[in-house]
């Protein structure tokens, strides 16, 4: 039985998925950085510059391989074929991957996946636009992006194959 609770928005129905995949696949997971805390402290932290901010959504492990997923919903065009990432995110993951040896990971609404390091080498900076935060980002290909399969291992339960969301 999941460890991970159901949530109500968008975002969070991503991370409802990625956790189910995650689940069917061997894997336990647990809530994590933002969506555990008040949602009076989430309002607090979002007006700071602090990397708390970028904090993944998940904690997964299986045996003794952890990783740290940040769930990306709705940051790939379908019309480009990229994957958008925040540049303060990409940064705040380098730090966190550095002061905790452990890996981070963006899992996109298609479950591509992508770490920080591949999002610097392979992204490019974005143009910036009124749409959206308005925030600097990383463009990077869907072409350079793992398979969820790929990092994750084959789905153990014998669910549907995968499709995008």
């Amino acid at each position: 039985m999941p460890s991970f609770q159901q949530r109500k928005d968008v975002g969070d129905a991503h991370e409802q998925r990625v956790a189910e995949e995650l689940n069917h696949r061997g894997w336990a997971v647990d809530a994590w950085g933002q969506g555990v805390l008040s949602e009076g402290v989430r309002c607090a932290l979002r007006g700071t510059d602090s990397a708390l901010r970028w904090a993944p959504d998940l904690i997964a492990a299986k045996g003794r391989e952890l990783f740290m997923i940040d769930c990306k919903s709705r940051m790939t065009s379908r019309t480009t074929s990229r994957h958008a990432v925040e540049k303060a995110a990409v940064m705040a993951h380098l730090h966190l991957v550095a002061w905790t040896q452990l890996p981070v990971c963006y899992v996109f609404d298609n479950l591509d996946v992508l770490s920080p390091p591949d999002v610097l080498m392979a992204g490019y900076t974005g143009p910036r636009t009124v749409h959206g935060s308005g925030s600097p980002y990383y463009l990077v290909p869907t072409t350079r992006a793992f398979s969820f399969n790929e990092i994750f291992g084959r789905d153990q339960e014998g669910s549907a194959e995968l499709t995008a969301a």
